[in-house]
């Protein structure tokens, strides 16, 4: 194994906060009734179009959808490092799988320009590629993204694992011939992940750690 592919929100950041504020903004801007935290936290993992499709009565057929997530997508830029941070020991986590040799990306249904910016901010000195949704490029659960960012590590998908904490993360794992390492501390629980077919369950970063170099 000399690669590893991580999802992004809900696997090394804890982006909900801000997502569900953005979300909200939106929905209280355009007249709409505000959603839950919970409810948030069912929405995400499809990228933020289907986020704010979810969170909107009536989906893309209400007429004011498209200026929703126009706000949406205006607040967020903003507000996206208003509570977002590292799950605790994730730095660590990359720092220690970096020494060990290891090959870093990080893949997500995020705007392109979004994981630009937390690349930036959070990752740029331990994981050497970030793929963000982009419009020549199908976004996950399409193997495109890991795909992509397999080439750009010059690995093959039977060096590398793929590491995420959602349905969507199992289902690109499998739609790229990954095995696929589910994390307990993201937007998912034990028992959904494990309906969804998860076997691979670690509690915290540094499992993650012990199991790759044990």
């Amino acid at each position: 194994m000399r690669a590893i592919i991580f999802d992004l929100d809900g696997t090394l950041l804890n982006t909900l906060e801000d997502l569900a504020d953005a979300t909200n903004w939106a929905l209280r801007k355009n007249g709409m009734p505000e959603r839950a935290l919970e409810e948030v936290r069912m929405f995400v993992g499809n990228g933020v179009r289907k986020l704010i499709e979810r969170a909107v009565p009536d989906g893309e057929e209400n007429p004011l959808f498209e200026q929703t997530f126009e706000d949406f997508k205006r607040y967020y830029v903003v507000h996206c490092h208003d509570k977002t941070c590292l799950y605790d020991g994730v730095g660590e986590m990359l720092h220690a799988l970096k020494e060990r040799g290891f090959q870093l990306a990080i893949v997500s249904n995020k705007l392109q320009a979004g994981v630009d910016e937390l690349y930036e901010r959070y990752f740029k000195d331990t994981v050497a590629v970030a793929v963000g949704e982009r419009p020549e490029i199908q976004r996950k659960p399409a193997p495109d993204m890991v795909e992509l960012a397999l080439q750009a590590l010059g690995v093959t998908k039977e060096e590398a694992v793929y590491v995420g904490d959602s349905d969507v993360d199992l289902q690109t794992a499998r739609n790229s011939g990954l095995p696929c390492i589910s994390v307990l501390w993201g937007f998912r629980d034990k028992e959904f992940l494990q309906a969804h077919g998860a076997t691979t369950l670690i509690a915290s970063p540094s499992d993650l750690v012990n199991l790759l170099t044990c």
